[in-house]
């Protein structure tokens, strides 16, 4: 009796869908092409990864809070922008820059936060208008036209962020260990410390979390800030990989992003979250758009699957909430 209960109990959580759809994924490309699993296509599929990975951990605690933020891929192509533009001209070192460009990037999510937290302005709006003058901002100041970053080479920051390490003959990029590392902290701020708790709370039921005493308020301000600031250094990890700086890119990843925090099991409308589900979601929609390109399925039907995936990810959810509340 009490294995079942454990057995339900690990079917219950919110991760054990998107775990299952991501091992059923490996499966079914890796039978139709067995190249999927092979090391060069693991290195490139970690490579791109990560970066929209960083994104999505913050975004993960954000939407925990019953926020959104759609100004991350906005971000994204503008702090890459800003940090090559200061260094680019002279006017700055690469390390005043990249200090510079996340300073930009958190004031920019101070701002968002403020907005809707004292103006009582929702959150989709409020991101929706960063969205674009962000985006217009990066626009501006380049021309419309990309950054080269061809002067960072030998750069200690640039080794820090995106040097390359070799395992066998897996490629590894540094950037893999930053995502780690914050997904690690994360997940520990979300379920084991007293702000974890203020985040659900705040999400959950707000009126009866600062009868609590909890800031759900400032809570709100911080995440927002945490979600720009990791918006700007993937951004800033993605042009030095690429050696670019477009002011075009990140268009789009707002809305992959919360893709994959649904998918991984976050709700969305606050109140539940989970780090260990986003990075299966992660993932999952990283590793769908690597498998239908392997196998021969047009990229332009990438959105196909992934609406199919967030549709059939909502209903198994529910379908196991209810079981978990039934078995308890």
């Amino acid at each position: 009796m009490e294995s079942n209960r454990t057995i339900l109990r690990l079917i219950g959580r919110p991760e054990a869908g998107p775990f299952a759809l991501l091992v059923l994924l490996i499966v079914v490309f890796t039978s139709i092409n067995p190249n999927f699993i092979s090391i060069l296509n693991i290195s490139n599929t970690l490579a791109f990864t990560v970066e929209l990975g960083l994104i999505a951990l913050a975004m993960t605690l954000l939407m925990t809070s019953g926020e959104f933020d759609l100004s991350v891929g906005s971000v994204f192509g503008f702090s890459a922008v800003l940090m090559w533009t200061l260094f680019n001209s002279g006017v700055a070192s690469l390390e005043v820059a990249f200090v510079a460009a996340l300073g930009t990037a958190a004031l920019i999510g101070l701002s968002s936060g403020l907005l809707v937290t004292q103006l009582k302005i929702p959150s989709f709006l409020v991101t929706l208008g960063m969205l674009l003058l962000v985006r217009g901002t990066a626009l501006f100041i380049t021309d419309g036209f990309p950054q080269r970053t061809w002067n960072a080479a030998g750069e200690p920051l640039a080794e820090i962020l995106v040097g390359d390490f070799w395992i066998g003959p897996l490629r590894i990029y540094m950037s893999l260990f930053w995502f780690a590392l914050a997904a690690i902290v994360l997940g520990y701020v979300l379920t084991g410390t007293k702000a974890g708790n203020w985040i659900q709370a705040s999400g959950g039921n707000p009126d009866a979390a600062r009868a609590r005493g909890v800031k759900v308020n400032r809570t709100k301000i911080y995440l927002f800030m945490l979600s720009s600031t990791f918006a700007a250094l993937a951004g800033i990890i993605s042009s030095i990989r690429t050696s670019a700086a477009n002011p075009n890119s990140g268009t789009g990843y707002e809305l992959e992003v919360i893709a994959m925090v649904v998918i991984g099991g976050t709700a969305l409308m606050g109140g539940r979250g989970t780090i260990i589900g986003t990075v299966i979601g992660v993932f999952i929609l990283r590793l769908m758009r690597n498998g239908i390109i392997m196998i021969g399925v047009p990229g332009l039907a990438y959105n196909i699957f992934i609406g199919a995936i967030i549709l059939g990810m909502m209903a198994l959810h529910s379908w196991l909430d209810r079981r978990h509340q039934e078995a308890t």
